[in-house]
């Protein structure tokens, strides 16, 4: 049922909010109790005046009974039925409007718990994510841990050993001095560390991370590089987000690829081929050139060039991320293995073969995702040398209404937190308990 057949469940709704009788509106308004009664069982339609008349009467806007509920509420209820994957929720999904439209409070209770659950999923991915692989907690916790074992030592060395000459039992005192000391240095570090986490959104501890960060910065395309221009030493130095000689590196030579991808595809040129057919294979063929290379282009396009949102990722042949530009609601793991369902990794079996699949990942959302990828050797192998395999996915965001091709791939964010059971490709359980 549309949302524009639901206004008689409005009219009834807020009349009984209102705590006017069925006879008490219609003589009101000037129609009949019975004709009334047929308008909130939404088997007559009205409009015009008759809806203007009833939304003064009950004291609301008209278009609160002609429009209802919000298209995004209404959109998020769909979403929490889908992700719940119950077969007898999923086959009342067409009932959506009906329910938000007779029961708007409670629609927005649960559409308000759906949001919560997914940004405490978020939470847990990243928290998970940090825990597990960030290098500088990593760090702390080992000189904690080593210092305390440390302490641990000598400590038992005084207190089950015998008499021990004083210049002995002095040196283990000094040791115990010390290593305590280090040990509150550390301990408070560590806590300060985990303090300012909650309070800092973007803490990088990687090169790869600071790169990532310069490029955000920029919204991911350099204007003044546009024409294959070469890169400017004053950009990289004057960075803020590229605080070590590592980082600068790998930006410069990040942005000489970049300089390379904006001489073969003149940014005019591309704009205008994009817009005329959007196909990277055909793209490639036009600007004679390869599919990474098309690829990266179209991630570095200004916004509104291209009418949906796309994210990149690279990745060696170890699954190692080399860069990513995230998409909304695509989750790309900072620091964890990713799902090695991706179609990133899929390249990787079929190098210099393009695939395209169509994507959801669980426990996100219910958007759907069309990446394309392909492995290609970096370089020029030498004999008896085995190439080296760079493989690149371009992640496009789809519309509700686009139609695709064959089924949509069920896919991870990394299996740490991956609800999906019985998944051939899972290296380790997840934390994510039953019904979280």
């Amino acid at each position: 049922m549309g949302r524009d057949t639901l206004t008689g469940s409005r009219i009834r709704e807020r009349r009984l909010i209102a705590g006017i009788r069925q006879a008490e509106l219609a003589r009101r308004i000037g129609i009949s109790a019975s004709y009334l009664n047929l308008i909130e069982h939404n088997r007559r339609r009205i409009g015009g005046k008759l809806v203007l008349d009833i939304a003064r009467v009950l004291g609301v806007e008209p278009s609160m009974l002609s429009e209802g509920a919000e298209a995004a509420l209404i959109a998020t209820l769909k979403e929490a039925a889908v992700d719940t994957r119950g077969a007898s929720i999923a086959a009342e999904t067409d009932r959506t409007d009906d329910f938000a439209g007779r029961f708007p409070g409670w629609a927005e209770v649960l559409a308000v718990g759906h949001r919560r659950i997914a940004s405490l999923e978020r939470t847990v991915e990243v928290l998970s994510d940090r825990l597990t692989h960030d290098p500088q907690l990593a760090a702390s916790l080992h000189e904690v841990l080593s210092t305390a074992a440390s302490i641990r030592s000598t400590a038992s060395i005084l207190a089950e050993s015998g008499e021990l000459e004083p210049q002995w039992r002095d040196r283990f005192h000094r040791n115990l001095n010390q290593d305590s000391r280090r040990l509150a240095q550390s301990s408070k570090a560590l806590v300060t560390y985990l303090d300012e986490s909650g309070k800092i959104e973007d803490r990088r501890g990687m090169p790869q991370e600071e790169v990532e960060a310069f490029f955000a910065a920029s919204g991911y395309h350099f204007a003044g590089m546009e024409g294959g221009a070469e890169i400017s030493e004053a950009l990289i130095k004057a960075a803020p987000e590229l605080a070590s000689d590592a980082a600068r590196m790998i930006a410069r030579v990040t942005l000489r690829q970049y300089a390379q991808d904006a001489a073969a595809m003149p940014l005019a040129a591309f704009t205008q081929a994009l817009q005329n057919d959007p196909d990277p294979v055909d793209l490639a063929r036009q600007f004679a050139t390869d599919l990474p290379s098309v690829f990266r282009r179209m991630a570095a396009m200004p916004e509104n060039v291209l009418p949906g949102e796309v994210g990149l990722v690279i990745a060696d042949a170890s699954g190692s991320i080399l860069f990513r530009k995230p998409v909304t609601g695509f989750a790309l793991p900072r620091f964890g293995a990713s799902c090695p369902l991706w179609p990133l990794f899929g390249a990787l079996t079929r190098p210099m073969v393009a695939i395209r699949r169509v994507v959801s990942q669980l426990g996100h959302s219910v958007a759907r995702f069309e990446c394309m990828a392909v492995a290609t050797p970096q370089g020029t192998p030498g004999f008896e040398v085995d190439p080296q395999y760079q493989t690149v996915m371009l992640i496009r965001t789809l519309g509700n209404d686009e139609k695709v091709p064959g089924d949509v791939q069920q896919v991870g964010s990394t299996c740490r937190v991956c609800p999906r059971r019985d998944c051939l490709a899972r290296r380790e359980p997840s934390i994510l308990s039953e019904g979280f």
